[in-house]
C-alpha cells in the first residue's frame, strides 16, 4: 500500500523553524513530484511547495526566500525547511505525490497529486 507520512509538526514562536519530513513507503518515489500543503482553520487547502523528480523547485509567493523544499531518493523522503516562521504560517501541513508528472517539472495543482498524507500541524505563536 502506498502511503506518505508527514513528521516534525509542532509549536514554535514567530521567527523560528521548523524541518517537515515526509516518509514515502509501499513504492519509489525518485520519479514523482512531491508537493507540501497547507491549510488553516477556516480556510481552503493552498499550495506551498514543491519539487520535480529532477529537483526544480516550486514555490507558493508567500513561502519564498523562507521555507526550503528538497528530496532524498535514497531514503524515499521529501522535506520542507521552514524558517522565519510567522503566526500567518500557522495550518495543518500535507505532503502529496504526484506520480503521472514527466520527471523533470512539478505541479501546483492539488488535484493534479493522487498520493496524499494525513497531514502534520505547524503552530506558529506570536
Amino acid at each position: 500500500q502506498v502511503q506518505l507520512v508527514e513528521s516534525g509538526g509542532g509549536l514554535v514562536q514567530a521567527g523560528g523553524s521548523l524541518r517537515l519530513s515526509c516518509a514515502a513507503s509501499g513504492r519509489t518515489f525518485s520519479n514523482s513530484a512531491m508537493g507540501w500543503f497547507r491549510q488553516a482553520p477556516g480556510k481552503e487547502r493552498e499550495f506551498v511547495a514543491a519539487i520535480s523528480g529532477s529537483e526544480n523547485t516550486y514555490y507558493a509567493d508567500s513561502v519564498k526566500g523562507r521555507f526550503t523544499i528538497s528530496r532524498n531518493n535514497a531514503m524515499n523522503t521529501a522535506y520542507l525547511q521552514m524558517n522565519s516562521l510567522k503566526p500567518e504560517d500557522t495550518a495543518v501541513y500535507y505532503c502529496a505525490a504526484d506520480t503521472s508528472v514527466p520527471y523533470w517539472t512539478a505541479t501546483t495543482r492539488e488535484y493534479e497529486y493522487d498520493v496524499w498524507g494525513r497531514g502534520t500541524q505547524v503552530t506558529v505563536s506570536s
